[in-house]
């Protein structure tokens, strides 16, 4: 046995029971007519799906009852295949934003907090947000988080925080949420109850991805007060702990895309081996060959770049460098595979009647998600000269 890898025996068991539920019943809801107005799976079609999965045993499938997790290199066999449909993580309980707001509780939460909030996200009856992006014409944080202008000041044992919040996702429907804001000591993160009437939904954009329940909504946080003990840690600690949470999530979006772009190369390369066109199949002609090929090479380099990845943080390490090669390198890869399959299969590609229409536009939106490439590119460029005059005096 890998020495670095004690639970693979579990987690590929645990992986294998995943597949074949998002293959035998996740796949037949695609066509689900279920969806709201942003044509994203509308809350009554979520538990629909989780009901399914509590049913099948692969509810969060890699968080056990007694708390415990599966490595970071077991969580990637499990959320991959999770990510075979586009239905798949929000089914099994392994989407963004709760996967990663499970981790961050779980491992920075008191016992109240685990209790209050963790546990009904754990469980699937509540979905999570996480309010960080704020609007960028109001010069607000994006990727640059110290541009935060969403405000806490202490009143008494409560806090009270005041400002807007943009492309949060989930918004529209969650039942915790996770917010950030600064106070005179830096910047902090509380967990509370949603809805809440300080807490208003002003609108939910269209965007380009379809997949996750409730949009990416802009919101209006007005006099929210919120006790102290809803604090995460102290007050000044926001930042650190958004790193806790910001690696594991970069990987955890690599995975799960990762299983939706080797489903697109399944069908694409299905469709190659039975079209005909020019008196032979299209894989028999060496451009629809070629791109298939690639898709391949493009596949495995992202599944050793995330077990890498994993592998690192499962030592314990920050893993900040290491995540954002990863980001880069897998949100780039699977925008090939995904162009390609689209491409391989021509008109049939630009369709809702299979589900590589859809991978290629939530693979797009994925270049942006947690830092779009060109912030990663610039932050490995800083850690180049930090090293160099390290070493050069």
């Amino acid at each position: 046995m890998d020495d670095s890898f004690p639970d693979r025996k579990q987690a590929e068991d645990i992986a294998a029971k995943v597949e074949r539920f998002v293959r035998d019943v996740v796949i037949p809801y695609e066509t689900d007519s279920r969806r709201d107005h942003h044509d994203c799976p509308t809350d009554e079609l979520t538990r629909e799906l989780r009901q399914k999965a509590r049913e099948a045993g692969v509810l969060t499938p890699h968080i056990f009852a007694d708390g415990g997790h599966l490595s970071q290199r077991g969580t990637a066999l499990v959320l991959i295949r999770s990510g075979l449909s586009p239905l798949g993580p929000l089914a099994c309980n392994t989407a963004a934003p709760d996967e990663g707001n499970m981790y961050l509780l779980g491992k920075m939460g008191s016992p109240m907090i685990r209790e209050r909030f963790l546990q009904p996200i754990v469980e699937g009856k509540k979905r999570s947000a996480f309010f960080m992006t704020e609007p960028a014409n109001e010069g607000g944080a994006g990727s640059d988080p110290s541009m935060m202008l969403t405000e806490c000041h202490r009143d008494g044992d409560e806090w009270v925080i005041n400002g807007r919040k943009a492309f949060i996702t989930g918004a529209e429907g969650a039942g915790v949420g996770i917010i950030m804001a600064r106070a005179q000591e830096g910047a902090c993160m509380f967990v509370v109850d949603l809805p809440d009437p300080a807490i208003r939904i002003e609108r939910v954009p269209r965007t380009i991805d379809s997949s996750m329940p409730g949009g990416h909504a802009t919101v209006m946080i007005r006099d929210l007060r919120v006790p102290d003990e809803q604090m995460l840690g102290a007050a000044g600690d926001g930042f650190h702990y958004a790193q806790v949470r910001l690696a594991p999530a970069r990987l955890s979006h690599c995975m799960r895309w990762l299983g939706a772009c080797i489903r697109a190369n399944e069908i694409a390369s299905d469709y190659a081996n039975r079209r005909m066109a020019f008196g032979k199949p299209l894989i028999d002609h060496e451009g629809v060959g070629f791109m298939l090929a690639e898709n391949l090479i493009d596949l495995q380099q992202s599944r050793l770049m995330i077990d890498w990845c994993a592998g690192v943080l499962d030592r314990g390490e920050k893993g900040g460098a290491e995540s954002s090669m990863t980001k880069v390198a897998v949100s780039e890869s699977l925008m090939r595979i995904a162009d390609r399959c689209v491409q391989v299969m021509g008109g049939s590609g630009l369709t809702e009647d299979s589900i590589v229409e859809q991978v290629f536009r939530e693979i797009r939106a994925f270049r942006v998600y947690d830092g779009p490439t060109e912030v990663h590119k610039w932050s490995l460029a800083k850690k180049i000269k930090r090293d160099w005059k390290q070493n050069n005096g």
